[in-house]
């Protein structure tokens, strides 16, 4: 018989999927999720003020419908956390398409690993042509994690393939940017999340992810243009050698035991 020490209560899991006029990629999105060898304990879709059928489409495969007027993901986003109900909250996009065993994996890896309060996964490319999804992929997510770890100091997140504690997020709730519709939202959380909570990465947690915004070259330049004001607007409290600096202290103080303040909000 188990000791009552060894017995872990089980995660109760939500997917949070913001969406803007996208109702056929969504219908892609939620028949993925609803072959998951661990299925969901609740999907919440936020409608960012579509005009198209999306809110329906998700209505009719069982999600939960949250409505957010407020123009842009970041907003659409965290209305999705706010109503989640779930001890687990994973996100991703519209457009994506998760492995069957990607709500599995990442659960796993809460369960697994306590000490950790956000879940980054892998991913790949789901569209365009076939031979150049791999590379591209890797390149893409390679450039990614090459220019966010030194700048952040830590491991990023990914907004199409990503997991948090409900705790984590009521925790930096307070200080996320929100409002801002030209923030990435995921970089903004990166921020916040890095700076008293462990991320971890998890391999099999797959994510099959849209090549769209790379065949617009306005999108791509619109997307850099984000990344960059992002960044921006961290500084100079989050300016990199600032940043190393302090999160390199909190360390040292934790493994002392020292008690630290939050940063005040931005």
């Amino acid at each position: 018989m188990a000791h009552d020490a060894d017995v872990r209560v089980a995660e109760t899991v939500s997917v949070v999927i913001p969406v803007k006029d996208d109702a056929a990629a969504l219908r892609r999105c939620l028949r993925a999720l609803a072959l998951q060898s661990r299925r969901p304990d609740e999907i919440v879709v936020v409608d960012n003020d579509s005009t198209d059928e999306s809110a329906a489409v998700a209505a009719a495969a069982g999600a939960r419908v949250v409505e957010c007027a407020t123009p842009g993901i970041p907003a659409a986003a965290a209305t999705g956390y706010d109503a989640a109900a779930g001890s687990l909250v994973l996100r991703l996009d519209a457009d994506c398409v998760p492995a069957r065993s990607w709500v599995e994996a990442m659960t796993a890896a809460a369960s697994q690993r306590p000490d950790a309060s956000v879940f980054a996964g892998a991913a790949r490319f789901a569209d365009g042509p076939r031979r150049l999804r791999r590379p591209l992929a890797a390149v893409y997510l390679g450039a990614y994690a090459a220019v966010l770890i030194p700048t952040l100091g830590h491991l990023p997140v990914f907004g199409s393939n990503m997991g948090f504690r409900r705790a984590a997020w009521e925790a930096i709730r307070a200080e996320a940017h929100t409002r801002d519709a030209e923030l990435h939202d995921d970089l903004d959380l990166a921020y916040h999340f890095g700076e008293r909570h462990r991320i971890v990465f998890v391999p099999h947690a797959a994510m099959g992810i849209s090549m769209r915004p790379f065949g617009d070259r306005r999108a791509f330049r619109r997307r850099v243009r984000r990344g960059a004001h992002t960044v921006i607007s961290h500084w100079p409290a989050d300016f990199p050698p600032v940043r190393w600096m302090r999160l390199r202290m909190r360390r040292v103080l934790h493994a002392r035991g020292v008690p630290t303040r939050r940063r005040a909000a931005s």
